[in-house]
């Protein structure tokens, strides 16, 4: 693990934006427990975090369709609430950085390392933006 000095910045990031921490099992079972569509972003060291995944969230966040709550948990810092976030993703291998969305504590969407990875930031954004609209939208009578 490194330094928690070391992460801060990256914490932080994700944090201004308005992104909760959670660093227990606990912490994320109780967003999740909450009705709704909560995103959890599976925050990382990696360059691909740093130069796409975060600044894509942030982008993506200014949109005015957005998820009820967004929670963040940070791979090889918070091990404990970062294993069982993935344990939400069944089916899909553990991957970070990655995005999810969760209505009433059940993925809807997923966004993995390897689509981060290839994509820029507002390439992140704009895919978000296209996932906050399909799944967050109220739907109206």
């Amino acid at each position: 693990m490194y330094p928690e000095m070391m992460i801060a910045p990256m914490r932080d990031e994700l944090t201004r934006a308005g992104i909760a921490e959670a660093r227990t099992a606990a912490d994320v079972d109780a967003a999740l427990a909450q009705p709704g569509i909560t995103m959890l972003v599976v925050n990382s060291i990696c360059g691909c975090a740093a130069g796409k995944m975060r600044p894509g969230v942030r982008l993506a966040l200014q949109h005015t369709v957005r998820p009820d709550r967004s929670i963040t948990v940070f791979a090889g810092q918070d091990r404990e609430a970062t294993e069982h976030a993935r344990t939400k993703f069944a089916g899909h291998p553990p991957t970070s950085p990655a995005i999810a969305l969760l209505r009433d504590g059940k993925l809807v969407y997923l966004m993995q390392r390897s689509a981060i990875e290839t994509s820029t930031a507002p390439a992140i954004a704009q895919e978000l933006v296209r996932a906050f609209d399909t799944y967050c939208a109220t739907a109206t009578a």
